[in-house]
């Protein structure tokens, strides 16, 4: 949860597409990051598969106005709205874009090619029918403030009670880093989000790497089965508030509009 997910890419620069913030080309490139090649497959009237550009184009001249993201875990469909289908595809790929103003989705399927030092990702966005209704479980900006606020505090004091190896310096090294990637020209959201959607999205990234860190770095403190199982029962509150407001951020421009803020 370091760094935005590709889903939450596609929704933010595909938000600022459409408010005309930004170029089509623009839009995809930011899109496609580091990604050798990004391409939607299964849009209407469209045999083929087809380049980012196209097919945000083709999107807005099917009505869609915004995007919205979805990052659903086993056991909560975080965003989603259906039909069983649809959610089942955003589950097994942990994320997907779902369309405002017409009743679609996209779900990335990711494959990797290159030789060995040299590997590259190519994805395919594939579209398809969602059902219009309210996204699962998320909360507003203000609410998913509130909640990080203590998730931070809750994942901070576990992983020192844990005795995690990442709690201190390697955590907060790995939060420097991104902090100075950023710096360096990248973009956590797309121009038009507001500075409190910014804000959030830095906010549940550094809850998700303190959370990484507890499940990666070793077992620590957590030296039987029984103890391993609690410290992943303690710890999946805290990855689900940060995957909720992850979500809340992505979403902002959307939700205010369908609220008429905008």
């Amino acid at each position: 949860m370091l760094s935005e997910p590709r889903s939450g890419r596609l929704a933010a620069w595909g938000n600022a597409l459409f408010a005309g913030l930004v170029s089509p080309d623009d839009a995809a490139l930011a899109v496609v990051g580091e990604d050798a090649v990004h391409r939607v497959e299964g849009l209407p009237d469209e045999s083929a598969p087809v380049g980012l550009t196209l097919a945000l184009g083709r999107l807005r001249a099917l009505g869609v106005t915004g995007l919205r993201v979805a990052l659903p875990a086993p056991g909560h469909p975080l965003g989603l709205s259906g039909p069983p289908e649809f959610n089942a595809r955003a589950l097994a790929a942990e994320e997907a874009v779902v369309c405002f103003g017409a009743p679609l989705g996209l779900v990335p399927a990711v494959h990797e090619a290159g030789p060995e030092g040299d590997v590259h990702a190519e994805v395919i966005w594939h579209v398809l029918p969602v059902r219009e209704a309210p996204p699962a479980d998320v909360p507003s900006l203000g609410e998913a403030e509130r909640e990080l606020a203590e998730a931070l505090r809750e994942a901070t004091e576990m992983l020192a009670k844990l005795d995690v190896a990442g709690s201190g310096p390697v955590a907060q090294a790995a939060i420097e880093a991104y902090r100075a990637r950023a710096e360096r020209g990248r973009e956590v959201l797309a121009p038009g989000y507001p500075p409190r959607a910014v804000r959030v999205l830095e906010l549940a990234q550094r809850v998700g790497l303190l959370v990484s860190m507890a499940y990666d770095h070793g077992h620590g403190g957590a030296v039987s089965a029984s103890e391993m199982a609690a410290r992943g029962a303690a710890l999946r509150p805290v990855e689900r508030t940060a995957r909720r407001a992850q979500v809340a951020a992505f979403n902002s421009i959307v939700e205010e509009r369908e609220r008429g803020v905008r």
